[in-house]
């Protein structure tokens, strides 16, 4: 149910042991000569790991290995709280406890009063964040005409005219011609509506799960930035995959193994064409973007950042573009600075580049805020951060699925995303990187697939990106993901776009209408996000009213509580448009937000 608030949580222990088998390329003998990567090599000897953090003890070598360098040991993790206990300040940024006068990454600092909550007001966090009192958020125009992005390209423009027969000369090669759902289907077809980008109730017909009927009404999916839901393709695409390929992929000589293997690299490739990556090579396959962000943080950060260094992210992360930072702060005396933003959620971008300098070492910013909608100019993030000379990464979460991605025009160091925000899998994830940034980078977890040679002594690694993918991947999820992002380009990234805006220019003054409502959130570009609180009633309280009405939104704090605290909240409701949404199911939703502002009349 969508009205669930979020619980902040970190399971203790181990991840399942990676695999230990050497990696051989697509049924080939092991290749050393992949592992290229900038490391170090030095003589050592297996020791246990103590619990509660892991201690490596083993030396690490890379291949060429020509000199020694200082050893490098992995990043730790910090003692977690017990379920059901009060939050563990001890994770704050850049508070790590002293020892001798050295700063202790695993003992819990010495004075919290600076992490204190305040029970009123904004909350300040770190240097660099507007205080004072709460914000009155202007709304959007009422009554203003639906607009809608020019431009936008039809299908036969953009040269896919449908599927083709198995057999024809258009037809996909390989083993995708045996495919019955690649290659039998018609294409979607437009209407001359002017109402609609391209005909919505085609698309919906990809989607089963919008056929599912919630309380006896019919479901209106509206918690899109939560989870996308899964086209036909992309569940037969799974189903196919465990009926005919299942199977561990690189080291084996048999049929399935190979049909596996090639499946998941194929995944591979199609992840760096949708997002415009110079090479396969530069795709990480991982869980998802929390995953990507903390291999970034723990890897790169813990090799590469040293006291005093400052790392700059904005007021409109997601607690994953924030915890990750705030470990790494602990254990390596980096700082972490917060750009403001102001009381309509836009980045102050002069205020973001004042707090660069020569001590920024690392810039992580979203594309998109999950909680507000703002469509952050990441293009002038990466300039700014690479003049000061920090690395940029950008979390594409909330942008991979309404805008066009492409990371080598964007420039990014780091780039992440997860696929089930994109129409596929949820489990699976990429984080693409330059080859200077992934060379650089150390794994992150030992085990199989990510070694070239192992013995007692020694570890030779892969280079990227095989060095970071340790132990089994997802293999049925990444070759999923593959179905779902063939699916969008054939629809098309811009008339997605053009359509999704166009749903949120027709609700946002039609719900800022309603008696009661505050808009939160209403700034100059946005994605198809919104996010409101209605007058005497409580956003988990509307979120129950309106699931009983067939309506999934999420109600909560999103993951994003330093964002909904310099607003002055503590919880929104927040409803989010996906191209198989409509007019229809707004006009809908509105109805239902206004019964409630009026006393829940009809409601339920």
């Amino acid at each position: 149910m969508a009205s669930q608030l979020y619980a902040a949580s970190i399971r203790p222990g181990f991840d399942s042991p990676p695999q230990s088998a050497p990696v051989a390329p697509r049924g080939n003998v092991p290749d050393v000569t992949t592992a290229t990567s900038a490391g170090q090599t030095t003589a050592g000897s297996a020791t246990q790991y103590p619990a509660p953090i892991p201690l490596l003890g083993v030396s690490d070598v890379y291949l060429p290995a020509p000199t020694s360098p200082e050893p490098e040991l992995p990043p730790q993790a910090v003692p977690v709280a017990p379920r059901g206990s009060v939050p563990d300040t001890t994770a704050a940024p850049s508070a790590a406890a002293t020892t001798g006068g050295i700063a202790d990454p695993y003992l819990p600092p010495t004075d919290l009063s600076a992490f204190a909550v305040p029970t009123e007001g904004i909350v300040p966090t770190v240097p660099g964040v507007l205080a004072g009192s709460p914000a009155t958020v202007p709304v959007a125009p009422r009554g203003s005409a639906p607009t809608w992005l020019s431009g936008a390209p039809s299908v036969p423009d953009l040269g896919w005219t449908g599927r083709v027969p198995a057999g024809s000369p258009d037809a996909p090669l390989g083993d995708e011609g045996d495919y019955h759902f690649l290659t039998v289907a018609d294409p979607v077809p437009q209407l001359p509506d002017d109402h609609e980008v391209f005909d919505v109730n085609a698309v919906r017909a990809d989607f089963p799960i919008l056929k599912e009927v919630v309380h006896g009404k019919p479901l209106i999916w509206f918690d899109n930035a939560a989870t996308t839901q899964k086209p036909q393709v992309v569940i037969d695409r799974l189903s196919h995959f465990y009926a005919h390929e299942n199977s561990n992929i690189h080291r084996a000589a048999h049929e399935l193994a190979a049909r596996a293997t090639d499946a998941y690299e194929e995944a591979r490739d199609t992840v760096a064409e949708f997002i415009g990556a110079p090479s396969a090579d530069n795709i990480v396959f991982v869980r998802g973007t929390t995953e990507a962000i903390n291999l970034v943080a723990h890897a790169w950060g813990g090799k590469h950042l040293q006291p005093g260094d400052e790392i700059v992210i904005t007021h409109l992360e997601h607690h994953a573009n924030i915890v990750p930072w705030q470990l790494i702060s602990q254990k390596t005396g980096a700082i972490l600075k917060v750009a403001p933003i102001d009381d309509a959620g836009n980045l102050l971008l002069n205020e973001f580049e004042q707090l660069l300098g020569p001590r920024t070492k690392l810039v992580a910013a979203t594309q998109v805020s999950n909680a507000l909608g703002t469509v952050v100019p990441a293009d002038k993030i990466v300039e700014l951060g690479h003049r000061y000379g920090a690395k940029v990464l950008i979390d594409g979460a909330q942008s991979i699925q309404h805008m066009p991605v492409n990371v080598a025009e964007l420039g990014a160091d780091f780039f992440v995303f997860s696929g089930h925000k994109i129409y596929g899998p949820t489990g699976i994830g990429a984080l693409y990187g330059t080859e200077e940034a992934l060379t650089e980078t150390p794994p992150w977890q030992g085990g199989g697939h990510m070694i070239a040679d192992v013995t007692l002594e020694r570890s030779i690694y892969q280079g990227p990106p095989t060095k970071f993918e340790a132990g089994t991947g997802n293999i049925a999820d990444a070759v999923g993901l593959t179905e779902a992002l063939r699916y969008v380009q054939r629809l098309g990234i811009d008339r997605i776009a053009a359509y999704e805006h166009e749903l949120l220019e027709y609700a946002t003054p039609r719900l800022a209408d309603i008696p009661g409502v505050r808009l939160v959130g209403t700034a100059t570009e946005k994605a198809s996000v919104l996010s409101f609180v209605l007058a005497g009633h409580e956003p988990l309280e509307v979120g129950k009213a309106l699931n009983a009405e067939g309506i999934a939104v999420r109600a909560g704090h999103h993951c994003a509580q330093p964002t909904l605290r310099r607003l002055g909240l503590e919880a929104t409701v927040r409803p989010s448009f996906a191209f198989y949404n409509t007019h229809e199911e707004i006009d809908v939703f509105l109805r239902a937000v206004r019964r409630i502002a009026e006393g829940g009349a009809g409601v339920g």
